[in-house]
């Protein structure tokens, strides 16, 4: 099957509700530039890559979480979600896979990064395939992936890749024509890709996306 990608920027749910495969993309980078930005648009191209090379069609869909950070901070206040930012949450909530990248700060994930997460509902990520990216000033802050920033998503029940991507400000521009980097990417783009395959079938309810029960899931292994 032809691959169908679109890198698409505060489109409507209706519009992005259309593909094979639903992915969206959380930077929570904080410049214009941003480190945290390219990174994702790294990751998402080698997703893309790998959903094309399984034959499968995809698109997705980029959020700049700062671009969202007052509806986000009214939201833990009020407990309401405006419309911009409820159709975010719901373009997440829908999507087949998704990629959050968050600068590092004081060895753990940004604040921002937290917030949204804080504002989505823990149930909101239960079995969803993640793959999870972060930047920061040197290498060993790398470390938060593993310590900081998987455990969040595991307390909310997402299905984390194995290999995460971290981007010292030495990826970028490299001796290696950033080599290094493309390789770690496309590796976690490979594993995501077999989480979305692997994952069961979701079924719509009137709360929105629900994860099959244990049982059911068990049913499926049978056949």
């Amino acid at each position: 099957m032809k691959l169908a990608v679109e890198i698409a920027e505060c489109r409507t749910v209706e519009e992005f509700m259309v593909s094979d495969r639903k992915i969206v993309v959380l930077s929570a980078g904080l410049g214009v530039p941003s480190s945290s930005r390219l990174l994702a648009d790294q990751l998402a191209k080698s997703a893309a890559g790998k959903f094309e090379a399984a034959g499968v069609a995809a698109q997705v869909q980029t959020f700049e979480l700062r671009e969202y950070a007052v509806d986000i901070a009214n939201n833990m206040v009020t407990g309401y979600a405006a419309p911009r930012l409820q159709e975010m949450i719901d373009a997440v909530t829908a999507a087949d896979a998704l990629i959050a990248v968050t600068p590092v700060f004081s060895a753990s994930y940004s604040g921002l990064f937290k917030s949204f997460f804080d504002v989505i509902g823990k149930e909101s990520l239960a079995g969803k395939p993640v793959l999870l990216g972060a930047t920061g000033g040197s290498a060993r802050h790398s470390l938060a992936l593993d310590y900081a920033i998987r455990p969040l998503f595991s307390y909310l029940r997402a299905r984390t890749v194995q290999t995460v991507v971290f981007a010292a400000p030495e990826d970028w521009g490299a001796g290696d024509g950033g080599t290094a980097l493309v390789g770690r990417s496309d590796r976690a783009a490979g594993e995501l890709v077999a989480l979305v395959e692997q994952a069961p079938a979701v079924e719509q309810g009137r709360g929105g996306i629900e994860s099959l029960s244990f049982e059911e899931i068990l049913a499926q292994v049978g056949h």
